[in-house]
């Protein structure tokens, strides 16, 4: 697989890994191996396509690893024989695992809305198959009282604690604060692309610098490097690399339950109890509907409300 981008950049480094994952999850062989009208043959001629690889690498490996899991019991029998029964009976066999479970069937649609388009198969067996109810809190969202413990353990001047900042002072995904240098800094804002979506939707941010961010990367001493953020070896993170060592930071200061993405949470609901207005918080997450921003604002007023509930009461 030729990796055009530049030797030591981010978008190298994430091109590589998704070449490592692309081999290590599929052989080659496995195409000669594939019969014709199989469902891992389709699968191969999906991964050739060009709609596969105009996704996200995150998107790719996600659908990759779902579809290759139904490939290693399923992968000889004929798509033709595949009926919504069986998606179901795949579904539900994950139920202990309901993200997985959709995730599952998410992949198969994308497959098969592929394969219809390009007259690779006539049958489509994920229509009328619905995903599994359930309920998740998602990513727990740090407080006040998460942060300073975090910046307690990794004080100013350190790389972890300018990870800290760049996620929360940006509301940057993992995928985007390894990305972030020199570059994305002007006339003091901070402008980037974030990295979600990148290549069909693409939203491009552009926010003052926050002070306490600027002094973050000052002391730090990064601020003439393409890349903030270095591994040991002095190479850009991957978006998985980084996800990882974040974690590390996060149990070295005991919150073994934070995340790199709760900050943006943490930064979005903070801005809602500020009074940020939907239309500023959209403009600062990165959001392209109300309707995204809507749980910020409503957990706000909630505990504005209860708190002039509780003030009636004196005391």
């Amino acid at each position: 697989m030729r990796i055009r981008a530049l030797p030591g950049t981010p978008a190298f480094m994430e091109a590589y890994q998704a070449a490592i994952a692309t081999a290590a999850a599929a052989p080659v062989r496995q195409a000669d191996a594939a019969k014709k009208g199989s469902f891992r043959h389709l699968c191969v001629r999906y991964y050739a396509s060009a709609a596969y690889k105009a996704l996200d690498i995150s998107t790719r490996n996600w659908q990759r690893r779902a579809l290759d899991g139904i490939a290693a019991e399923h992968g000889t029998k004929p798509v033709a024989m595949m009926q919504p029964r069986h998606v179901r009976k795949m579904r539900d066999a994950k139920v202990e695992t309901p993200a997985a479970a959709n995730q599952l069937v998410k992949a198969l649609r994308a497959l098969f809305s592929w394969a219809n388009e390009a007259e690779e198969t006539t049958v489509n067996p994920t229509v009328g198959v619905k995903k599994l109810k359930y309920r998740s809190d998602g990513h727990h969202t740090w407080t006040d009282e998460e942060i300073g413990r975090y910046y307690d353990r990794h004080p100013l001047g350190s790389q972890a604690r300018l990870a800290l900042d760049l996620l929360r002072y940006t509301t940057g995904r993992r995928e985007d604060a390894p990305r972030l240098g020199r570059q994305h800094v002007r006339d003091g804002r901070i402008r980037f692309r974030q990295a979600k979506n990148e290549h069909r939707n693409p939203i491009d941010i552009d926010i003052p610098m926050h002070a306490a961010l600027a002094e973050s990367i000052a002391a730090a001493n990064v601020s003439g490097k393409m890349t903030f953020l270095l591994t040991e070896f002095g190479k850009p993170f991957t978006a998985n690399g980084f996800g990882n060592k974040f974690k590390d930071w996060c149990r070295q200061a005991d919150l073994p339950h934070c995340s790199a993405h709760g900050i943006r949470k943490a930064t979005l609901t903070a801005l809602a109890e500020a009074g940020a207005t939907p239309h500023e918080i959209m403009a600062i997450g990165g959001h392209q509907s109300l309707e995204e921003v809507e749980r910020y604002t409503k957990t706000a007023n909630r505990k504005k409300t209860a708190d002039a509930a509780m003030a009636k009461l004196g005391g």
